[in-house]
Order: C-alpha cells, then structure tokens, then sequence
C-alpha cells in the first residue's frame, strides 16, 4: 500500500519541464465572461459588480502575466446569461474555437467560476485545455508559496479543488491535464484510485497542519511574554504592501509590480520614532473573488492581522478601481471577523507618487494631512508613498497614537547623573518629550505600557500622571 501511495503522490505532482518553460512555451488566450449588468437581480449577492469590464479583465490578465503565461489576446464577452453546460452561448463557443485554432493557442483562462461539466465541455469544443479563476489562482499560490505551513495549505486547497473535478467522463484528456497545476503532468487515468489517493494524501496535509498550527500557538505564546504590539498590513493585491513594510523596517522583503508578489507571511520588528518597538506584519494580497477555500486555507497565515493591535489598510490610490478594491478588503476582513470600521484599522493611501498635483491636493485634504497636521489620532486616512517616503512621518505618528490610545503619559524628572534610570525609560517607554535646564536636570512626558506601569511607577516614585493617549 505504502509503495503504490508513493508512486501515486509522484504521478500527481510530476512536472515534465521547469514550470517557467512551460508557461513562456504556452499561447493563452484570457475570456473575460461577465454577466451584463442588466442581467444582474436585486436580491442578496446579486448587485452588479461596482469595478469596469476593463479593469476586471486588466487583472484576470495580470494573474496569468505573475506566472509567465504568454497571454496572446484578452476578450471580453458580455453575457445575457450564463449557460449550464458551457458557461458561454454556443455561437460564441463556436467562435472562440476558431480564434483558438488561428492563434495556436494551448490555454484558456476563463475569470470565472466554472463547474467541472463546463470546464470539460469546452476543453472539449476548443482542443485545449481550460481553467477558470479559482484554478488560476491556486497555481500562482502553489508557486508563490515558500513557507512549510504555505505550502501544505495551498496543496490542501489545490487537492480539494482536482478532487472535483476527477470524472470518467474527461477520458478525452487522458495524459493531458496536471495534478499540482495545471500546465504539466501526467493524464487522468484510473478515476477511483487518483480520488482516494488524494483524499489521503488531503487527510495526511490536515495531521501536518494541525503540528504546524500548534508549533505557531506556542511561537504566539512566547511572543506574548515579550508584548510588543503587532501592527499588520493588509490591502488588495499589488497595492504596495510589501514595498511599505520594507520601508518602514528597511527589510528585503520581495516587492514587484506583480499581483500576489508575497504570499508567505513576513514579520519584523522595528522601533518607532518615539521608541516604541512593534512587529511589523506583511500579509498576503486579497482579491475579488477570492476562492472560499483558499480564504479558509490562509485563515491561519492571516493570524497576525486577525489578533493586530493596529491594521494597515493599504490601498493602491493611484488605481481607477481603488474604491472598488477597498470593498473586496472589506468583505475578506469581515469574513476573518475584523470589522472594518474597528478604531484599530487606519487607511493608507499609498502610491502617492503617482498622482498628478491636483489629485495629490484633492486626497491630501480629504485625508486632513494638509489642515490637520497635529491631530496624531485622527481617524481620516494617510497618503503615503513607499517609494519616495512622502507621508511616512504622519503614518508612524498615528501608528504611535493609535497603540498609545489606552496607555498612561507621565512627566518625569531625572537629575543629570542618573544615566541608568534614562536609559530604562529609553529601553522601555515611549519618549513623547525631552527638555533640560540649566543645572542639566531632564524633564521627560513618557508613555507607559500597561504591562509596565507597576514596574515604572515602582521606579519613579514621584513621576506626575499627565493622563491617557499622551
């Protein structure tokens, strides 16, 4: 049993050829499928979408560019409706077969969901092979994916989605269709035995999890004896998460013009200018139409934002769909059970550098940056860019209020020779103001953890309580 599982798992995760070469090598034609928006009901889940046809088949083309497909054509198709048995009319179906066969075209990406009879259908018309949406984004996270935890997650939700899609009836692809993806791999052959091999080999992922799952409970708990607080960045994909977190920690962390760039985690600590150390966290890009199981997939991954003191909403503000975009973040979060109004949550418009002056003007006082510039705490949004730094100082500053919200400020004065106790409150405190007088006597307003309250007031005996938020 054991060595038949073996072979098993290697036919389903073969690759014939370096998964780059097979994508550069591959003709793909992208169909954009979108209902009319008269075709759209007024009951729940029904509106239309709020985002162009223009810029949702810009992104289904990008998705296909982050893996190195060569996209030869985009089309977009306005549908009155959608057809059971092959998503699109016959007329069209007809029409894209042709187009198929002038451009030699090996791979169509259909931004949709597709069922497995649909998706069999039309590889069936057209001589080629098909994914849809949720096949597309499962490859590029199966190459993103770095991690240990990363990787199980995205072959467990990749398993998961092959499983469905194993039926007798696509003896036509024998020796055509991946395992692990789509573009190499061997054939679907012997139905019964790939279903119940992957379905172990699922189970097998669900055992690794729940030790990695545990190994993160006890990374969290030894976090929690060292409390700095975490301060996660969430936003759409592409919108300069990565590129902002490198900034503020002047880390590495990979940042390209490229959708689901990261995927895997990344944490770092850094101080903020009032002394202030916090874990920094980058988080994966969300997306319209995130695949249901890849939101429970990376629920774990998403940990740090879903237990954050302070969430980065970083929004791409030079796109003609940001509006749009915040509002899949907003639906993602509140699948994660984050409310998006939480007094935690501040909104950073970045790519700032973008805009021309009169849009720079317009969201600078929309942001209450131009007029406002001393309200630290204030909950409007913050323009920013990563790239040139621009805003960087007002993000930090309302970082700093936000975590210092619910924390006691307290004057202190310390004579000149007492070095240590400065450097305790250097180490520990947040240093809000410093001023000396003549006799060098310090006079500081500090900002204290409630952690380390007991601890100072301990100390400093006779510090002076200003109050809370600082």
């Amino acid at each position: 049993m054991t060595e038949t599982l073996t072979s098993g798992e290697a036919r389903l995760q073969a690759h014939a050829a370096p998964e780059g070469e097979i994508a550069a090598a591959t003709h793909t034609l992208v169909i954009g499928p979108y209902l009319a928006r008269n075709a759209y009901g007024a009951g729940p889940g029904q509106a239309a979408p709020t985002r162009s046809v223009e810029a949702r088949l810009d992104e289904a083309t990008g998705l296909a560019a982050a893996i190195e497909l060569d996209v030869v054509e985009s089309l977009a198709i306005s549908l009155p409706r959608i057809r059971p048995s092959t998503y699109l009319g016959k007329g069209r179906v007809e029409e894209i077969a042709g187009l198929i066969r002038a451009r030699e075209i090996g791979l169509v990406v259909m931004d949709c969901a597709l069922s497995p009879v649909q998706q069999r259908n039309l590889e069936k018309a057209w001589g080629a092979k098909v994914i849809d949406r949720t096949g597309l984004i499962l490859e590029i996270f199966g190459r993103r994916a770095s991690t240990r935890e990363g990787t199980l997650q995205v072959e467990h939700a990749h398993l998961a989605y092959q499983k469905s899609r194993l039926v007798r009836s696509w003896t036509h692809l024998e020796r055509q269709r991946g395992g692990f993806g789509f573009l190499g791999g061997p054939g679907e052959t012997q139905i019964e035995a790939d279903r119940r091999m992957i379905q172990e080999r699922m189970t097998r992922i669900e055992r690794d999890l729940d030790a990695v799952v545990r190994t993160r409970g006890l990374h969290r708990q030894s976090r929690a004896r060292v409390p700095y607080p975490i301060v996660a960045l969430v936003g759409y994909t592409n919108a300069g998460k990565s590129s902002l977190f490198n900034t503020l920690t002047r880390a590495e962390v990979t940042a390209k013009d490229m959708l689901f760039a990261t995927l895997d985690p990344t944490a770092r600590a850094t101080k903020l200018p009032h002394g202030e150390t916090v874990i920094l966290s980058d988080t994966v890009g969300f997306i319209s139409d995130l695949p249901t199981p890849l939101i429970a997939a990376f629920r774990a991954t998403l940990e740090d934002a879903i237990e954050a003191d302070v969430l980065l909403h970083v929004r791409d503000v030079s796109h003609v769909d940001s509006e749009a975009q915040a509002e899949d973040v907003g639906e993602v979060l509140r699948e994660l059970g984050i409310e998006t109004s939480a007094d935690r949550i501040i909104e950073v418009w970045n790519k700032a550098d973008l805009l021309d002056d009169d849009e720079r003007t317009r969201l600078l006082n929309l942001s209450g940056q131009a007029r406002t510039r001393n309200d630290r705490d204030s909950a409007a949004p913050v323009l920013v860019s990563a790239l040139t730094g621009e805003g960087l100082s007002a993000l930090t500053s309302r970082i700093e209020a936000r975590i210092g919200r619910n924390r006691a400020s307290f004057a202190v004065a310390l004579p000149p020779e007492d070095g240590a106790s400065l450097n305790w409150l250097y180490e520990n405190a947040e240093i809000l103001d410093r001023r000396s007088e003549a006799d060098g006597t310090l006079h500081l307003a500090v900002r204290i953890a409630p952690e380390k309250e007991p601890r100072f007031l301990n100390r400093f005996t006779a510090a002076r309580r200003l109050g809370r938020g600082g």
